[in-house]
């Protein structure tokens, strides 16, 4: 069977030919690139991946299949994928089918082929730009047309896209302690470790306010990480300040945040954020821990950051990205309230932060007594 011809034109007018695999049609959203050598599955399938299109840096991707259990959600929320070169031949004792197969299953559609080093080189130079893959016979001017319609990442919320659509509870007969889960764009790893820290987990829609949050009398809340633009995302900001006044004037109650819901605490806090030239995407990113001065070895998915210069007298910088110096963790000074930009749960180290599920559950118990 011949190879389907696509196109990848960007915003900005560069063309990118190559073949489609998966679903055979027409995607569009913000192109961003991923450095990580492994993790495909779950690279696609985390919701804070909605409406972008990701670039695979490493060259060969696809060559040990899809399974069951490494989704980190429901279903796959790249809105693309594009690769050098898709396998189809695939080999692990846990694969259940490919990488092609899997993207076709779910209408999602995949570009292999292309020179991804001169993509990511452009997608550095000029930041994250919205893109168009199509393999339809259109002309480049027609694509970059489309890919300009598509709408910004600034000032987008997306997060009301992909939040439960009900509130549900993982229970653990032997839990300690009962966390309230924000889900902004929740990964299935991280509920994981929250069970596994001995947690019965009440997962709430994005939209759940402060009062609802407080009647089911949690011992913790979770802030989880997401996609979008934070600062677009209002409703959550305003339960989260809610939330740190019941702190200040009722009981203490431990948050922790996550990627989105580091920078939804930081916002609620009086902090500000801003996109990032071409964000932070891969498993390899060394961040210094302040208080000890170690570097963790770090999991990263973000388009936005907070803003260090913005940060209260209220709010302690933990955590610092040393490769562009960006807030990687930050602290309240007064209230059990603490969160990181990068993704403990995903253990590139890979151990190196999952001391910060201890820490909250520390937190929790110091409630308790």
């Amino acid at each position: 069977m011949q190879p389907t011809p696509a196109t990848l034109v960007l915003e900005n007018g560069s063309v990118y030919k190559g073949t489609a695999f998966g679903h055979i049609g027409e995607a569009g959203g913000e192109v961003v690139f991923n450095t990580s050598h492994t993790g495909y599955q779950e690279i696609l399938t985390d919701p804070s991946y909605a409406g972008q299109m990701v670039v695979m840096t490493y060259p060969l991707i696809g060559n040990y299949g899809i399974n069951i259990s490494d989704n980190e959600s429901k279903k796959i929320w790249a809105s693309a994928f594009i690769v050098r070169e898709v396998s189809q031949l695939y080999s692990n004792y846990e694969a259940t089918e490919s990488l092609d197969s899997c993207l076709k299953r779910a209408g999602v559609t995949g570009l292999a082929g292309i020179d991804t080093r001169r993509l990511v080189r452009e997608i550095r130079e000029k930041g994250a730009m919205r893109g168009i893959i199509s393999v339809v016979d259109e002309s480049p001017e027609a694509l970059q047309e489309k890919a300009q319609e598509l709408p910004e990442m600034s000032g987008l919320d997306l997060v009301k896209t992909v939040t439960a659509a009900e509130n549900y509870t993982l229970e653990r007969a032997d839990a300690r302690y009962h966390v309230a889960a924000f889900d902004y764009g929740i990964k299935t790893n991280i509920l994981r470790m929250l069970h596994q820290a001995g947690c019965k987990v009440t997962v709430l829609r994005a939209g759940t306010t402060a009062e609802e949050l407080l009647s089911l009398n949690p011992d913790g809340v979770f802030l989880s990480n997401g996609p979008g633009d934070p600062s677009a995302v209002g409703y959550a900001i305003e339960t989260i300040r809610q939330l740190l006044e019941y702190n200040r004037t009722t009981r203490p109650l431990p948050v922790f945040g996550i990627c989105l819901g580091h920078q939804l605490l930081a916002l609620a806090c009086g902090a500000e954020t801003y996109k990032l030239k071409f964000g932070h995407h891969g498993s390899n990113h060394p961040v210094k821990n302040l208080s000890n001065r170690k570097i963790e070895i770090t999991s990263q998915n973000h388009g936005f950051a907070v803003n260090q210069d913005s940060l209260p007298e209220t709010l302690e910088l933990t955590h610092l990205n040393l490769y562009d110096n960006t807030v990687e963790g930050i602290r309240h000074k007064e209230l059990p309230c603490f969160s990181v930009q990068y993704h403990p749960e995903s253990a590139p180290g890979p151990h190196d932060s999952g001391y910060l599920f201890e820490e909250f559950t520390s937190l929790m118990e110091r409630g308790k007594n």
